[in-house]
């Protein structure tokens, strides 16, 4: 019986993860497409929902694709761990592994931002300045270069530094209120387990040190 709940419960966490993979990839798809101009998406219905999309086409672009893919990966990893925390059986090796796995996934998002933001830059740059010399850029002017830096991305370069920070510290705060407190209590239990065990082999060594100096020892004669 038991092991037909657990393959039941196997299936259908499969079923529900491959069934939410194929929406998020969809929906990923579509996103693309409108950014391409290939597909018009509009929900005019829902005017929250369709300030929130011009907001993300505005000022994330393509790089809310790496960074809700990040967020995806660091919430199953921090699922896990939690899972892992709450079950007595589970090794120390797997712990460990997914504490830093987690963290990883919190880096990449700071990481995303600052690489988001050095693309951002140099796209501007040679879009706004790459033709241009100093004949050219003085019959401009210092406005036109800047629009010309403005169309180039640069805002949507600050805005992935911004929104990478913001959400990378966010995701520390997650951990740190989801697990924190039972991964540093887990430690503290490892590190006093094997505290003991340090000092018990002591003991052991202690008393056959005894043992052998006690049995070595000559009797005096009486």
């Amino acid at each position: 019986m038991k092991a037909k709940s657990h393959a039941a419960a196997v299936f259908w966490t499969g079923f529900l993860t491959g069934s939410l993979g194929a929406v998020l990839v969809a929906l990923t798809l579509l996103y693309i497409l409108n950014m391409s101009a290939v597909v018009a998406i509009s929900v005019l219905d829902v005017p929250t929902i369709q300030r929130m999309l011009a907001w993300t086409y505005e000022n994330l672009r393509l790089s809310v694709i790496p960074f809700g893919a990040t967020l995806l990966l660091f919430t199953g990893s921090l699922m896990r761990l939690k899972r892992f925390l709450r079950d007595q059986d589970s090794a120390v090796e797997k712990i460990a592994q997914m504490d830093h796995l987690v963290d990883i996934w919190i880096n990449l998002f700071f990481g995303i931002g600052v690489i988001w933001t050095a693309i951002g830059m140099r796209g501007a740059l040679l879009d706004g300045l790459g033709d241009l010399n100093a004949q050219s850029a003085a019959k401009l002017g210092a406005f036109s270069i800047l629009q010309r830096l403005v169309d180039g991305g640069i805002l949507l370069a600050l805005s992935t530094t911004i929104f990478g920070a913001v959400g990378g510290y966010l995701l520390r705060l997650v951990k740190s209120l989801t697990v924190g407190t039972q991964i540093q209590a887990y430690y503290h239990r490892l590190a006093e387990q094997q505290t003991d065990a340090v000092q018990s082999s002591l003991r052991s060594i202690d008393a056959h040190l005894n043992r052998l100096v006690s049995t070595a020892t000559p009797k005096s004669p009486g």
